[in-house]
Parts: structure tokens; C-alpha cells; sequence
């Protein structure tokens, strides 16, 4: 009883930070790109060497990213109130898990309560969130959240459950691009230090 509602407080917990997650981006995220476009548009002006086309095509792709997260702006009250209340489901999770260590406990009254709370939980969700909300998520239910309780009856392992899958599918793309691509990166790197050469 105790491992079951350990994995739905790691279900609903997790739930809820999702959703906080997603409101969290869509609220700073658009701020934070302009103020950083804004900053290095001004030193560009004072520096002409940060004037590179690889600049200007970041400054485009975080100008893309703050018009697609503009584009979720509207479910951002969404992501909140279902936020507020998974986490209110999470609460009522610890207080049975309270119950559940009595001596003496009701399993059939926290059995009754569990399965409640699954249903509250299935009902509560919205059905997509931002892009990489996942990852941000991870940080604020495993960092952020006290979840000791949880870890006496589910243990959780760093690779397993505390880094989100698809960052290690992701640094291993990396990794292997690199890898593949080392021989063009020293060429690069090699150009860059003999122009500052000729340049000093």
C-alpha cells in the first residue's frame, strides 16, 4: 500500500511541476530573450566583431523560440490553476501515507482514498505542454521539492529517474556530432587563432 502511493505521489508530484514548469516558461521566457537580444544588439554596436552571422542566426532562432512560446500564452492560466491543484492532490498524498504508517491503518478507507485520488489526478492534466518543460520539470520536483518521503518506499537513481531521458539521447547526439565532426571543429579553431594572429 505504502509502494503504491509512493509511485502515484511520484506520478501527481511530477504532474504538478509539469504544469508549473509550462506556466513558468511561457511567463519569463519571452521577457529573458528580449532583455538578452536587447543586451547584445547594444554591445554590437560598440563591438563590430560580435556583428557574425552566427550571432544574427541566434538572435533569430531565440526571436523563433519567443514567438512560439508567445503562441502558449493562453493556456499559461491553464497550466497554473491545474498546477495548483495536483499539488493540493500531492498533499493530500502525504497526508495518506501518514495514515498508512499507523499502526493500525484502514487500507480499505486509503485504498478507497488512493483510487479517489488517481481519478482526481487522470482529470487534472492538460494533454501538452511547452517544448523542454520535461527537463525543467525534473529540476523543480527533484531539487526544488521535499520528496523524502517518497524516496523511504520508491527509491529514485540519479540516471534513472533524476535526468530526463531525452537530455541523455540529446548529449549523446552531441557527443557522437562532435566525435564525427572534430577534424572540420580544429580546422576552425585553427583559422580562428591564426586570424587573431594576424590581426595583434
Amino acid at each position: 500500500m505504502k509502494t503504491h502511493i509512493a509511485e502515484t505521489a511520484y506520478n501527481v508530484g511530477y504532474s504538478a511541476k509539469l504544469h508549473f514548469a509550462s506556466y513558468e516558461m511561457i511567463e519569463r521566457l519571452p521577457g529573458l530573450i528580449s532583455f538578452f537580444s536587447m543586451a547584445f544588439g547594444i554591445y554590437a554596436l560598440a563591438f563590430s566583431n560580435l556583428s557574425t552571422k552566427f550571432m544574427s542566426c541566434t538572435l533569430l532562432i531565440l526571436g523563433l523560440i519567443g514567438l512560439y512560446i508567445s503562441m502558449k500564452n493562453g493556456n499559461k492560466e491553464i497550466y497554473e490553476e491545474k498546477g495548483i491543484a495536483l499539488i493540493g492532490l500531492f498533499n493530500e498524498l502525504k497526508h495518506l501515507m501518514s495514515d498508512a504508517k499507523s499502526q493500525s491503518p484502514n487500507t480499505t478507507d486509503i485504498a478507497n482514498k488512493l483510487n479517489d485520488i488517481e481519478q482526481r489526478h487522470n482529470n487534472s492534466c492538460a494533454s501538452n505542454h511547452i517544448m523542454f518543460a520535461t527537463w525543467f520539470a525534473h529540476y523543480k520536483f527533484f531539487w526544488e521539492q521535499q520528496i523524502a518521503w517518497i524516496d523511504e518506499q520508491r527509491q529514485f537513481g540519479f540516471f534513472r529517474d533524476k535526468v530526463p531521458l531525452t537530455f541523455w539521447i540529446s548529449l549523446i547526439v552531441i557527443v557522437i556530432t562532435v566525435l564525427l565532426n572534430t577534424e572540420a571543429i580544429m580546422t576552425h579553431v585553427c583559422e580562428f587563432i591564426q586570424k587573431k594572429g594576424v590581426n595583434s
